[in-house]
């Protein structure tokens, strides 16, 4: 018994080192991270605004990704395009986007379906869909 329990704790130790390491390593690659940072609501419309970092050695020139925003029975609300516009290496850039008659309230989800656009001298083609990170400070749910 004495030396299954030794080789169940190097292999508990493995297994708790092997995910940190990996981790650490995707932190490091080349990424574009969108968070939806506020949901607000403003004359009969839902304004969104993101927090986008272009984690790319190269700025990307155009970034526009096609969005589905869904009500909250999970029904497709809106299909949409997002155009991020410029976004320097290394740098945050904050943008918001008005969708029209739209209630806030009435949302329950964001899909980031892909990237429409992307484009910038030195930017890989997949450069804003490969390693894309998405998070939400919202009540409304952002996937990818």
């Amino acid at each position: 018994m004495h030396k299954f329990s030794g080789i169940l704790s190097v292999l508990l130790t493995v297994a708790c080192i092997l995910p940190g390491h990996a981790t650490a390593e995707a932190a490091d690659s080349p990424h574009v991270a969108i968070e939806l940072n506020a949901v607000d609501a403003v004359e009969g419309s839902c304004r969104l605004s993101f927090l986008i970092q272009n984690g790319h050695d190269a700025d990307i020139t155009q970034a526009v990704y096609e969005a589905v925003l869904f009500d909250t029975d999970g029904r497709v609300a809106l299909l949409t395009l997002f155009d991020f516009g410029t976004l320097p290496a290394g740098r945050p850039r904050v943008r918001q986007f008005v969708v029209p008659g739209q209630d806030c309230a009435g949302l329950g989800r964001l899909l980031i379906n892909g990237a429409e656009t992307c484009a910038g001298a030195g930017v890989p083609v997949d450069a804003c869909t490969t390693g894309l990170r998405l998070r939400s400070r919202t009540k409304l749910e952002v996937q990818g």
